[in-house]
């Protein structure tokens, strides 16, 4: 049995911020419980999941893809080869010494769990179209021809250990021929480092659009400050356009479509993949130039023209201005079936209440529904990702299902909202506030034991838990949330 009033205390916060980190001190608040209408327990490692879309909520129908995060203690690293870490792939001599064989400059980084990324400097030469390769023909620190021809293969997309999300992007072969008469000749040189990357993969899903290539996309490309050329593979119209603000505030050249290009593209420094740690997340430790995601989150403001970098706050707010709360309408799984009497309540708590589903294609135009907002409230999804466009200060509501899915709303969105100094409560919902109700019996394993339908593999905690479940809130045990919410919003967290 759970203890009431208490809070959860998160296990260690594994990405700090360079400017504001959330410390063990500051609590996720819970709220509610099939046991309790406050709730405290650890947080257990499970498998993972966040949705891949097709057709539907948040713009389009959730397909939810097998995003397990790959950690050495959780099992779920794949070793390829039977190693987990593979051997660092090395170009050019970096050193002779009394006839020592020479030492070798690091070009590839194969032991990341979720990214490969090749950094080479030199003469690269990028073949796109039917060719799909990548050469190195001679590094900057070369002091001798090659004896022998080398090659590798690579898929330039972040998430190397979901199998269904790397079975969607093309693979790119990289080789270090012996000498130039093996490689093609130049038809465009380029005088600015190139970056190839790909947006295949999950593409299209709010939390992997950022996740997985714009959040990864910024830590690689913004030390160039704009002076990098992009080549993307798996290259989808729709979604350049729909991200075109990022990318233009992150490069300054036209992007080569790289399945399409059939010239030979010249570089002196070229990175193939996009360095990633966690999901919403940047360790400014192991970032480039140190960046925080607070420094993302100041790039989404500038792209977006987003007027608001703080919150409601009463002491400076005009006499009878309400806070704006943002009620994430979904359309498909895990939506709201009472949207209308959880808006009549939240505005009987004195908030001005917008309930919004996200705009698939103009991310702009919802962009500033949520920043115009104070707090968002939201069943765990994607669709949550959108507080990257909130205020500092502003409170993120996520309203968690049944089906014991504490990790996943702790490690996709509690600790990403707090590392973008929002505040952050939680509301698991109770059995009477489940659909599943009117599907199963109440002794079923789905209430009373959900670890064994996790046992069962993930599909199965997919399609019960995810899929079929819709939430009909409680508006009497949900209200307290809501003044909580308010309450915090008189203080002044961030500086």
């Amino acid at each position: 049995m759970v203890e009431k009033n208490k809070r959860i205390q998160l296990s260690e916060y594994e990405s700090a911020t360079r400017e504001s980190k959330p410390t063990r001190s500051d609590a996720i608040e819970m709220h509610g419980n099939a046991s309790s209408a406050e709730s405290a327990s650890e947080v257990p490692f499970e498998e993972d999941n966040v949705s891949s879309t097709k057709n539907g909520s948040d713009g389009m129908e959730e397909e939810e893809g097998i995003s397990r995060l790959c950690e050495s203690s959780s099992g779920n690293c794949k070793p390829e080869n039977d190693r987990e870490v593979l051997e660092t792939l090395t170009a050019g001599d970096s050193s002779e010494s009394d006839g020592a064989a020479p030492e070798r400059k690091p070009m590839c980084d194969f032991s990341d769990h979720r990214s490969d990324v090749c950094d080479m400097e030199g003469d690269i030469r990028v073949i796109g179209k039917n060719l799909s390769s990548v050469m190195l023909v001679t590094p900057s620190d070369h002091k001798g021809s090659r004896d022998r021809n080398e090659s590798w293969q690579i898929r330039p997309y972040p998430r190397k250990f979901d199998d269904s999300a790397m079975a969607k992007v093309r693979a790119l072969d990289l080789t270090s021929p012996h000498g130039d008469r093996e490689a093609p000749r130049c038809t465009v040189n380029h005088a600015v480092p190139g970056i190839l990357f790909s947006t295949g993969g999950h593409s299209g899903n709010c939390f992997h659009d950022f996740a997985d290539v714009l959040i990864p996309l910024f830590q690689t490309a913004g030390p160039f400050q704009g002076q990098v050329q992009f080549i993307i593979a798996d290259r989808q119209g729709w979604w350049m356009h729909k991200y075109r603000p990022y990318l233009m505030k992150l490069s300054s050249y036209d992007i080569i479509d790289y399945d399409n290009d059939d010239r030979v593209h010249c570089f002196k420094h070229a990175v193939v993949g996009l360095r990633a740690e966690r999901d919403l997340m940047i360790d400014p430790a192991g970032a480039p130039e140190g960046y925080s995601i607070m420094d993302f989150v100041r790039l989404t403001r500038s792209a977006y023209s987003l007027e608001r970098d703080r919150a409601w706050a009463a002491a400076g707010e005009p006499p009878g201005k309400k806070p704006r709360l943002l009620l994430i309408a979904r359309g498909g799984t895990r939506r709201f079936m009472n949207l209308e009497e959880v808006v009549g309540m939240a505005e009987g708590v004195g908030y001005e209440v917008v309930a919004s589903e996200p705009d698939f294609f103009d991310v702009g135009r919802f962009a500033r529904v949520v920043n115009s907002c104070d707090v968002m409230v939201g069943v765990h999804g994607a669709g949550l990702t959108n507080f990257v466009f909130l205020p500092t200060d502003a409170i993120v509501i996520q309203v968690v299902p049944l089906g014991k899915l504490d990790w996943i709303a702790t490690n996709f969105y509690a600790e990403p909202a707090m590392g973008m100094k929002l505040r952050y409560l939680q509301y698991d919902i109770s059995v009477e506030e489940s659909t599943l109700k009117e599907a199963y019996p109440r002794d079923h394993q789905v209430f009373k034991d959900p670890e064994s339908i996790h046992k069962q593999g993930w599909f199965k905690l997919r399609d019960i838990y995810l899929k079929q479940q819709n939430v009909e809130l409680d508006v009497n045990r949900f209200r307290p949330v809501l003044r909580r919410a308010f309450e915090l919003l008189r203080e002044k967290k961030y500086s």
